[in-house]
């Protein structure tokens, strides 16, 4: 039995019933809400992951997740979006607030739970590195999060704090895209005021620093930047 605790938000009170019932067999703890503006009425920051439907009254799911990724407790809280639309530029915008997965009605229940199971895993193991800080590794591209260097087949690589907080966030998020936004909120949180051309120039100069890994640094215009296995 494990002891992860799953919100699903959906408007469809028949398919909240479902998940719920088939995640509880699974061994999880499961809540469940019919609307964004329920779900803010919960202490959302005790759960390890939220289901939320796109489509849903006022707030909408892509609202309601942007509305969590700005606040401290919740911000680190994995999010699946289950819903009907499956269009490339509501797949881009779920993936750019921050969602870990997103899965199109209609799905099978296997295939929700694999999916559940694969994030909640990816999340849970990251969380232990951060702890045990211990390194993130893509190839021969080492980063030591407790001893703050990063290593290309052995030879440190110099970064300055910044370059180096980047590159953790980006290998720790391998293939989502983060807004020059997020990349501020996450890098220059305690800084008040960065403009957005520091945010390219630091990017401009990690790439040269891993020599052929900052091909993996991938420029998504109108977007932002993400670090893709190339």
């Amino acid at each position: 039995m494990n002891e992860y605790h799953i919100l699903v938000v959906d408007d469809e009170e028949d398919l909240c019933e479902i998940l719920q019932f088939n995640l509880e067999n699974e061994g999880y703890v499961v809540d469940t809400a019919n609307s964004a503006e329920e779900a803010l009425q919960l202490d959302l920051s005790r759960y390890q992951l939220l289901l939320l439907d796109v489509m849903m009254g006022e707030i909408s799911g892509f609202k309601l997740a942007s509305m969590l990724k700005k606040e401290k407790a919740t911000a680190q809280i994995p999010i699946i979006f289950i819903t009907a639309k499956d269009t490339e530029n509501d797949t881009v915008t779920g993936l750019n607030i921050g969602a870990d997965d997103y899965i199109s009605k209609p799905f099978s229940l296997r295939e929700v739970i694999a999916r559940v199971k694969a994030v909640l895993r990816r999340t849970g193991e990251v969380q232990q590195k951060e702890k045990a800080g211990e390194q993130i590794a893509f190839r021969t591209l080492t980063l030591d999060t407790g001893r703050k260097l990063v290593s290309i087949d052995g030879a440190e690589v110099p970064l300055t704090k910044k370059e180096f907080e980047i590159l953790r966030l980006f290998l720790l998020n391998r293939g989502r895209v983060f807004s020059r936004e997020e990349i501020l909120e996450k890098v220059w949180s305690d800084e008040v005021y960065v403009l957005d051309r520091t945010i390219d120039v630091n990017i401009t100069r990690l790439r040269k620093k891993i020599g052929e890994y900052g091909k993996c640094i991938v420029t998504r215009l109108g977007y932002g930047y993400c670090f893709e296995d190339k």
